[in-house]
């Protein structure tokens, strides 16, 4: 890794994907519905804890450093929020379209899942842009 790596702007950013996560699938937003439309069993029935959020942060760090990489020491602002979006529509959220054609999944499960990649990924650009 070239020596303007900023681990700690990764960390920033993979807690605020986090974070973002916790909001997003929140009863304050879109918990019921996603939680309907994926058939996901209770708090108490989901899985280990551990596992999940541990996995998820792991692998939060592990993009959000992969972005840092891509878009360099210091990137201006405007451009790392813009590419931030762009990566979140056209590469997270696409990807995710395309396995969802696939599977016959419904839209509004896109709009929920897709939604929160394309705000995790700008997120990410806003970070490495400020700091």
């Amino acid at each position: 890794m070239e020596a303007g790596f900023n681990w700690l702007a990764v960390l920033a950013a993979s807690v605020s994907a986090m974070m973002l996560g916790g909001l997003w699938y929140s009863p304050l937003l879109f918990e019921k519905p996603w939680r309907h439309l994926v058939a996901v069993p209770g708090k108490d029935k989901a899985g280990s804890p551990a596992l999940i959020y541990g996995g998820s942060f792991l692998l939060m760090v592990a993009g959000a450093a992969v972005f840092h990489m891509f878009l360099g020491p210091s990137p201006d602002f405007a451009f790392a929020a813009g590419v931030g979006f762009s990566a979140g529509l056209t590469w997270a959220a696409g990807s995710l379209w395309i396995s969802y054609l696939f599977e016959g999944r419904p839209a509004k499960l896109y709009l929920i899942n897709g939604g929160y990649h394309i705000a995790q990924y700008t997120l990410y650009g806003i970070i490495f842009g400020l700091m």
